[in-house]
């Protein structure tokens, strides 16, 4: 049975041009802190990253702070800041920032003091993509880069979180983008490595896929191969309408990633459709978690307006560049059937 991945918005697999890029930094001995040739060496393809990474994000003129993951790059922005923010945004933001933001049916978020706020480009579940205020404090990129087009000189944001393994790079890398001029306290503090804001010796073999993972994905949306993905989601969504007048698709209305479904099945719980379809050979997410064994609805939903059941009925299907129209067909075939099984048992 050939598996069908369909959890880009988790992580996606890891692009030839990341891995080489590692490869190729595996055999550069130095300390990108030394002032050696070696160490030398080893700040150039830092250097060289963080070039790329700011090129494929039109963040050139900004200040790009490599760290462990976006979610540490969250707590450098947010900590201490008491900024505002919705209930649909990712737990990394939540963690630090004060939800109550209103959010509409569509999964549009209203902010009125965007100085005093956090706001997400694009949500990981739903795939709906905000309307970004003027001046806003801080911006969760994660989804959207590499995926549609988009600047950070252009957004009008002060900082920009950004993650490797959402576009074809290593899981374990981050970075915070800040407006240059501007400043954050640091939260790891020792030897002073990136510009003072980020102390610890670089993952320079993990940067190095970044930068690789960054510019190859400039180049793939330049070639408009999201369109054709876009098209593919669209055809999914029409197959599963097909199965069923009672099944809702979270934002649907509302501009969306290219690549996100959010497949909302009243009385059948996410995490029982996770496990059927990963049994039949396709990896998706539920739109609810389980902690400790207690199982909860989603959170982006029930913002949304969703009651409680159908925030627990709800998959992600997210799509990739590679995931082809007889991978959505075949997946959407084997959930009709799953469903079918279901309401059979339910009768």
């Amino acid at each position: 049975m050939r598996r069908v991945y369909l959890d880009h918005n988790a992580t996606t697999p890891l692009r030839a041009e990341a891995r080489e890029a590692m490869i190729a930094a595996m055999d550069v001995a130095g300390n990108p802190s030394s002032v050696h040739g070696e160490g030398r060496q080893a700040k150039a393809l830092i250097e060289r990253a963080r070039a790329q990474v700011a090129t494929a994000l039109g963040a050139d003129g900004a200040d790009v702070i490599f760290t462990s993951s976006a979610t540490e790059a969250a707590a450098l922005a947010l900590a201490g800041r008491g900024l505002h923010c919705a209930e649909v945004e990712h737990d990394a933001v939540l963690a630090w920032a004060e939800s109550g933001l209103p959010v509409d049916a569509q999964g549009a978020v209203q902010v009125a003091e965007p100085q005093a706020a956090t706001l997400q480009f694009a949500n990981s579940e739903t795939g709906v993509i905000q309307d970004l205020p003027a001046d806003l404090a801080v911006c969760d990129l994660t989804q959207g880069f590499g995926k549609v087009p988009l600047a950070f000189n252009w957004l009008g944001c002060d900082m920009a979180l950004v993650s490797a393994h959402k576009l074809g790079g290593p899981k374990g890398v981050g970075a915070l983008v800040l407006r240059r001029g501007l400043d954050v306290q640091a939260r790891i503090r020792g030897g002073g490595q990136e510009m003072g804001r980020r102390s610890g010796t670089e993952n320079v073999i993990g940067i190095a896929g970044f930068g690789a993972a960054a510019a190859a994905a400039a180049r793939d949306l330049d070639a408009g191969i999201w369109d054709g993905v876009a098209q593919r989601r669209d055809l999914l969504e029409e197959a599963i309408a097909a199965e069923d007048s009672d099944i809702i698709f979270a934002g649907k209305g509302a501009k969306r990633l290219p690549n996100t479904c959010s497949i909302v099945s009243p009385g059948w719980k996410g995490e029982t459709q996770v496990m059927q379809m990963d049994l039949a050979g396709f990896a998706v997410s539920a739109g609810s978690a389980c902690s400790s064994g207690k199982v909860r609805a989603s959170r982006v939903l029930r913002a949304m307006g969703f009651d409680e059941g159908a925030s627990a009925s709800a998959i992600r299907v997210s799509l990739g560049p590679e995931t082809t129209e007889e991978d959505i067909l075949r997946f959407a075939r084997t959930w009709a059937a799953q469903r079918r099984k279901h309401r059979a048992r339910a009768a």
